[in-house]
């Protein structure tokens, strides 16, 4: 099935009044992960930070009442070079050791021109890396599980695409090798816990 198929039965799914509050998810069994790109002297590298905890809240009739609250653990942080991952995690760069959780917490969605997630929803919230907190923008879809009936959200898959300036954290370590510009995925499979 194609990925713009699965997106419209979601939408379908979430637009339908079937509930009447926001309800609560928790990660699914596969979990969680933000995936990060970053720059080394030109380079795109990819690394990842697993998902330590979400308190989640979708209200299917309006989305926009929807609310995310994440913690990850970056002294987890990986790249495919070790090397990468000790500067990585180092005082000039994430000081994992001085602070370890990194928090997202959402303050506003906001959805396409008629209210619609498939015209492209943003969601707004406060990022709290290396104990400074600064307002972040990421771009979000929400998919049903494939093969599930259009009025099933029991578990649902959230992406979100951001990007982050890591200096504007403090997180200013390597700057000749290393690029501002952080992009950020947040790849989630929740399931409903109400």
């Amino acid at each position: 099935m194609h990925r713009r198929h699965i997106l419209a039965l979601g939408l379908a799914a979430i637009a339908a009044p079937t509930f009447a509050a926001p309800m609560p998810y928790r990660l699914g069994d596969t979990g969680a992960t933000i995936t990060y790109t970053f720059t080394l002297e030109g380079t795109p590298l990819k690394g990842t930070v697993p998902i330590d905890r979400a308190d989640l809240k979708i209200d299917p009739n309006n989305l926009e009442a929807s609310t995310a609250d994440v913690t990850a653990d970056v002294r987890r942080a990986r790249t495919g070079l070790i090397f990468a991952t000790e500067a990585l995690k180092s005082r000039s760069v994430l000081a994992a050791d001085d602070f370890p959780l990194a928090r997202f917490k959402s303050t506003k969605v906001t959805l396409g021109a008629r209210g619609r997630i498939s015209e492209g929803a943003t969601v707004e919230g406060m990022l709290t890396l290396r104990g400074v907190t600064k307002p972040v923008r990421f771009d979000a879809q929400l998919f049903r599980a494939p093969g599930s009936a259009p009025d099933d959200l029991s578990a649902l898959r959230v992406v979100m695409n951001g990007n982050v300036n890591r200096t504007e954290f403090g997180a200013v370590g390597y700057p000749d090798l290393v690029a501002d510009t952080v992009a950020i995925e947040i790849d989630a499979n929740i399931e409903a816990t109400g």
